[in-house]
């Protein structure tokens, strides 16, 4: 029985002006002759995936633009004036007003940037198809191994000794996926111990020793142990400075601990981002979801402690939203997005990688943000920097894919 199978089921926890063009990414292969930052032992990196593709127009605000409003009469953020209007960050680019408490702290510490115009070369706009192709991080062409996807592929190269991956979802997500064992901890049951009795303990005992796997199996009883304690440590110690623990805050509040003390390779998944209807402005839907969100990777930072400084979060989306709102109130599936990029030693207080005025002329088939900086070009050069991989060990993590140093850590 494989590792992670028996995991699931017995060791695993229940725990789910116009913009102008800006810093062109380097698109050279992996290195491109260059010095590898040196490695650091002790970095964590988490990934957060918003599953519907969710609209970074609305996130992060072209406010210099005039096309952005006449296109988006119904919808559009206001530009900075006040109370319920766009914050701005540059002269360009502003970040949404729910954002103010938690997000805008953090790009002002220079501890967020974000990556416009980003995405995959997937044209599907299908869910399905594009997170699966984010995910692998392999190439469009050719055969794909639906077996392997590039956290795992990260993790063998890094080694047992800097690698302790944990997906903190219910079921492993193909981002995690490959020949590494990895441990899934959902966060809708995160302090709840084993829910096996000592009998039923002894019987798996018993079960799983000829078959080799005992070890396995006091391993994820032991794993189980540890991650609760872990939580029910930190809620007792929890103070009056702590984000709210409802919802998806809690959740990511219970990832930091998780991260903090036991793993330093982890993904999160958030859904609820396909807006097709009723998206709102500057309130509504998507701006509850934003705040939330918002509220959630601040708390995740301070339950960081000084582990903080030596984390990578990033957050992605399958794709972006078309430019133009619809019929419904809404937005529908389109191509390029932003990445987030936190961290205590993340170079903050930016808008970075390759960007085009944000005009008609520029939108992707007429309808969207075009693709300006892959997926694997942002990872690779993360990976680069954060974990010192050579050319030929990034080019194992994203087979044929190319590397950018976007100067975010």
């Amino acid at each position: 029985m494989h590792r992670r199978d028996f995991l699931k089921h017995a060791g695993s926890l229940a725990l789910s002006r116009p913009v102008l063009a800006g810093a062109a990414a380097a698109g050279s292969l992996f290195g491109g002759g260059r010095l590898l930052a040196a490695p650091q032992t002790d970095a964590r990196l988490l990934v957060v995936f918003l599953r519907g593709g969710y609209d970074s127009a609305n996130l992060l605000v072209p406010y210099s633009s005039d096309f952005y409003y006449e296109t988006r009469p119904a919808i559009a953020v206001p530009r900075p004036s006040g109370k319920r209007s766009a914050l701005a960050l540059t002269t360009d680019w502003a970040l949404h007003p729910y954002l103010e408490d938690s997000l805008l702290p953090l790009y002002q510490k220079k501890q967020l940037a974000f990556v416009a115009f980003a995405g995959s070369d997937d044209l599907s706009r299908s869910h399905f198809e594009t997170q699966t192709t984010l995910e692998l991080g392999q190439a469009l062409g050719g055969s794909r191994d639906y077996r392997s996807g590039f956290l795992n592929r990260l993790a063998q190269e890094l080694g047992e000794d800097r690698s302790r991956p944990c997906a903190f979802t219910s079921e492993l997500p193909l981002i995690l996926n490959g020949r590494l064992d990895v441990h899934n901890i959902a966060m809708n049951d995160a302090v709840r111990d084993s829910p096996f009795s000592d009998r039923q303990k002894a019987i798996l005992d018993v079960m799983y020793q000829g078959a080799g796997l005992r070890d396995k199996v006091h391993e994820g009883f032991a794993m189980r142990h540890t991650a609760a304690n872990a939580l029910r440590r930190e809620m007792k110690t929890a103070g009056g400075k702590a984000v709210s623990a409802a919802g998806l805050a809690g959740d990511l509040r219970r990832v930091a601990v998780l991260m903090r003390e036991q793993f330093n390779l982890g993904f999160v998944e958030v859904g609820g981002w396909d807006t097709h209807v009723n998206q709102g402005g500057a309130s509504g839907v998507l701006a509850s979801r934003l705040q939330a969100l918002g509220q959630g990777l601040a708390g995740l930072a301070q339950g960081m402690g000084k582990a903080w400084d030596k984390t990578v979060v990033v957050v992605v989306s399958e794709f972006g939203r078309t430019f133009r709102e619809n019929g419904n109130g809404g937005t529908d599936h389109g191509r390029g997005t932003v990445y987030w990029v936190l961290g205590g030693g993340v170079r903050g207080g930016q808008i970075a990688g390759e960007q085009v005025k944000v005009a008609a002329s520029t939108l992707n088939d007429d309808r969207d943000f075009p693709v300006l900086n892959d997926y694997r070009q942002v990872f690779g050069g993360l990976f680069q920097r954060v974990y010192g991989l050579d050319p030929a060990r990034l080019q194992r993590v994203f087979p044929g894919g190319k590397a950018g140093d976007l100067g975010l850590v």
